[in-house]
């Protein structure tokens, strides 16, 4: 039975959080760039979450509850949402090995020009996965959601009995999606056992990693500031060319992107308004994105379209609603972004 503790929101709260971020995530990490067929089908854009829900957001939750109840912040997140993102790319649908895993010409010309024949996967869908399920599976989600509750966002949210569901759930989603991907093609076992090695070895250092300690002085960036530089970062990832020209851009900018958030987060001046802006600028990119992408596969450009539409409009209006609410609390909550 899930108890609350002093100073936690209630219960009521706490599942709306909750499902918020379930639903965020893989929103987040599947519908808003708009790449699949079914961007044009709103009805099975709905069936969909029944199958992405638990397998992103499942995760996305238990990775913010192991984090907040060990005291840890965003590197701890960090690490974890890149272990998962391995789990996911390398083990679960296994799309990081599989050369036919996209019935697609474009699955090919984007694999390889930086295909390593030795480790049997390509440079730029490996950094991409991984990238990708870091900032938009999980990380942005998780942003934008603490800002709804900046005064909570680094308390628990569930008890026992909420992650034992979570777990539940993210089995069973993995489950399906294993078997659905893994009937015509398995990756070797030196694959899959280095793999769940170093996703191991991610989890560990997610929590060897020191407590985040007390802000320093320093100045900082305003929110509209981060916010832009973030867009900018997030989108040359997502724009640099299938190449290992293209891999080091895209490997620079998140490198850039990090150093940026390491060196910010822990002055005095950082705050909820950053986090929103930071992890909602993703969401930005992939929603803007979304309109130039070309969808795999048959689709209705107009239902494409006005799904694109409807789904910026949304992250929009999202964020500017977010953001207002967080101007209430300027600098009477201590942020939760910490490096």
């Amino acid at each position: 039975m899930d108890v609350e503790v002093p100073g936690s929101p209630s219960l009521p709260r706490r599942m709306a959080l909750v499902v918020a971020l379930v639903l965020l995530s893989p929103i987040c990490a599947e519908y808003l760039i708009g790449y699949d067929q079914i961007i044009g089908r709103p009805l099975e854009l709905l069936a969909g979450l029944l199958i992405l829900a638990p397998l992103y957001g499942a995760v996305a939750v238990l990775i913010r509850e192991a984090a907040r109840r060990t005291g840890r912040g965003w590197a701890t997140i960090v690490l974890l949402s890149a272990a998962f993102g391995l789990v996911q790319a390398g083990l679960i649908d296994q799309s990081l090995f599989n050369p036919d895993f996209v019935d697609e010409p474009s699955w090919d010309r984007d694999r390889l020009p930086t295909h390593i024949p030795v480790l049997g996967l390509s440079a730029k869908y490996l950094l991409g996965f991984v990238a990708g399920h870091v900032i938009w599976s999980f990380g942005a989600p998780i942003a934008v959601v603490e800002a709804c509750a900046p005064r909570h966002a680094g308390r628990p949210w569930l008890g026992r009995t909420g992650i034992t569901t979570m777990l539940v759930l993210y089995a069973l989603g993995a489950a399906i999606i294993f078997r659905e991907h893994t009937r015509d093609f398995m990756a070797s076992p030196a694959q899959l056992g280095v793999t769940a090695a170093i996703a191991v070895l991610l989890g560990i250092a997610a929590f060897v990693l020191p407590r985040p300690s007390a802000p320093v002085s320093g100045r900082v960036p305003s929110p509209w500031l981060v916010g832009c530089g973030a867009v900018l970062l997030w989108g040359t990832g997502q724009l640099a060319p299938a190449s290992w020209t293209g891999v080091a851009l895209a490997a620079l900018a998140l490198v850039v992107a990090a150093g940026c958030l390491i060196r910010y987060s822990g002055r005095r001046g950082w705050s909820h308004r950053h986090v929103l802006a930071a992890g909602g600028a993703a969401l930005v990119v992939n929603a803007a994105l979304a309109f130039v992408v070309k969808p795999l596969g048959e689709t209705s450009y107009p239902a494409k379209y006005a799904v694109n539409s409807v789904l910026l409009l949304g992250v929009v209006l999202l964020l500017t609603r977010i953001d207002h609410h967080l101007r209430r609390f300027e600098g009477t909550v201590a942020p939760s972004w910490r490096s």
